[in-house]
C-alpha cells in the first residue's frame, strides 16, 4: 500500500516529469498563490496570513532569481534578474507595512510573466521545434 496521499504523489510525478521551463511555470503558480495569500490576509488586516505568505513569495522569488542563466540567457536574464530583485526589495518591506494595492500590482505583473512562461514551456510548443 503506498503511503503518499494521491494529490502528493501526482505532484511529485508532475515535478519529476516537468521540463525546465514548466517548473519555471510551477514556480510561478506557486508564487502568485503565495502573493494572493498575502494579498487576502492584508484585506483581513491579518498578520498571522500576510506574513508567512510574504515571505513564501520571497523563497520562491529568490528560486526564480538563482535559477536564472545568466551565461545563456543573456539579456532576458539581466531583465529578468532586475524585476525579481525590484519584486524581493519590495517585498521586505511589506513585512512591516503591507499595502494591498502595491500586491495588486505584483500579482498582475507575476501573472504575464507566468503566462509568457507558460507560452515558451508549453508541450505543444516544445513539440513545434
Amino acid at each position: 500500500m503506498n503511503s503518499k496521499p494521491a494529490p502528493s504523489a501526482y505532484r511529485d510525478h508532475e515535478l519529476l516529469s516537468a521540463s525546465p521551463g514548466q517548473l519555471v511555470v510551477i514556480t510561478y503558480d506557486a508564487l502568485l498563490a503565495s502573493l494572493t495569500r498575502a494579498r487576502v490576509g492584508c484585506s483581513m488586516n491579518s498578520f498571522e496570513v500576510t506574513l508567512p505568505a510574504i515571505e513564501r513569495a520571497r523563497a520562491l522569488l529568490a528560486e526564480l532569481l538563482g535559477s536564472l542563466d545568466r551565461e545563456r540567457g543573456g539579456a532576458l536574464a539581466m531583465q529578468l534578474a532586475s524585476i525579481y530583485a525590484f519584486l524581493l526589495g519590495e517585498l521586505q518591506g511589506m513585512g512591516t507595512h503591507p499595502d494591498a494595492a502595491r500586491l495588486d500590482r505584483h500579482v498582475r505583473m507575476v501573472s504575464e510573466l507566468r503566462e509568457a512562461f507558460a507560452t515558451v514551456a508549453s508541450p505543444a510548443r516544445a513539440n513545434v521545434a
